[in-house]
């Protein structure tokens, strides 16, 4: 028996460059595609806090007008005093206080620190408290 024939095979190996210019491109858009989640979530967070300042501002605004009112019978310095201790205590700072008759009136704000070149917010709330009836709203 004889063995069979062996047949000689090459096989060659090129290389392939495809757009040469491509390498770390994915790197790159990962990064960008990083920061603008960043940028998202700092405006969400920026947005959110905003919000919860706003809502303890005007909470405390109720609760200033609420306790002026409380004491409105004092006087207006009493009622004012008042207003001013529960603003305060409430993380709000009360602005303005106007007690005519029974109605008091107050302005209160409250600041909120923004991220980088924002700065400082100030926000207003505004509330109204006193007799049914007697509250001026026409």
């Amino acid at each position: 028996m004889r063995p069979p024939a062996v047949k000689e095979v090459r096989v060659v190996v090129r290389e392939v460059r495809r757009g040469g210019g491509d390498r770390g491109a994915g790197t790159l858009w990962v990064v960008a595609f990083m920061a603008v989640i960043w940028v998202g979530g700092v405006a969400a967070m920026t947005v959110g806090g905003v919000r919860a300042a706003r809502h303890r501002g005007d909470a405390a605004a109720d609760l200033a007008a609420l306790a002026g009112a409380a004491h409105v019978a004092e006087g207006r310095a009493a009622a004012c005093r008042w207003a001013r201790e529960i603003a305060g205590a409430s993380g709000a700072r009360l602005e303005r206080c106007t007690v005519r008759g029974e109605v008091v009136d107050v302005r209160v704000v409250v600041r909120v620190r923004g991220p980088g070149e924002i700065g400082d917010v100030r926000i207003v709330s505004r509330a109204r408290a006193g007799p049914v009836g007697d509250m001026g709203v026409t």
